[in-house]
């Protein structure tokens, strides 16, 4: 299984872009963000808007995506993670086949420093990450404003 990185250095195409959004729109499950939300993370880490930017990484299977995974950096360290793994998606017919797997592990290979990522507690991808070596630490409480 070959996964393609993407950084600031090895740019994403406006097609790859859109194609990456909408995959995870699609697969990111039922607590999935909204898609101008996606979008701009992986604008982010692809550094096409101010930031630090960050990494993707893409799973293909015959010129279609199969797994996908978005990290932004935040630029601090010891009280909030270097980076934090923002999306993941592997296509349904894809589960159970190693690929999250595969992308957890070359997101730890690949990225310096601490990385958090945000689950629903409900969510059964938590034991895939405590596998990988991620621990619970934190309950986020959110304000949202409209």
């Amino acid at each position: 299984m070959t996964i393609k990185t993407y950084d600031a250095f090895s740019r994403l195409s406006i097609n790859d872009i859109n194609r990456i959004t909408n995959f995870l729109f699609e697969y990111s499950g039922e607590a999935r963000d909204t898609k101008s939300a996606i979008r701009k993370s992986v604008l982010y880490a692809a550094k096409e808007i101010p930031g630090l930017g960050g990494y993707v990484f893409v799973v293909e299977y015959q010129n279609d995506i199969i797994g996908a995974t978005v990290v932004n950096r935040t630029g601090m360290n010891e009280y909030i993670p270097e980076n934090i793994l923002v999306y993941i998606a592997v296509k349904k017919e894809f589960r159970e086949k190693g690929i999250a797997k595969a992308l957890i592990n070359h997101t730890i290979k690949y990225c310096d420093g601490d990385i958090s990522t945000h689950i629903h507690k409900d969510n059964p991808v938590i034991k895939l990450f405590e596998k990988q070596g991620f621990k619970p630490r934190n309950i986020e409480m959110r304000l949202v404003r409209n």
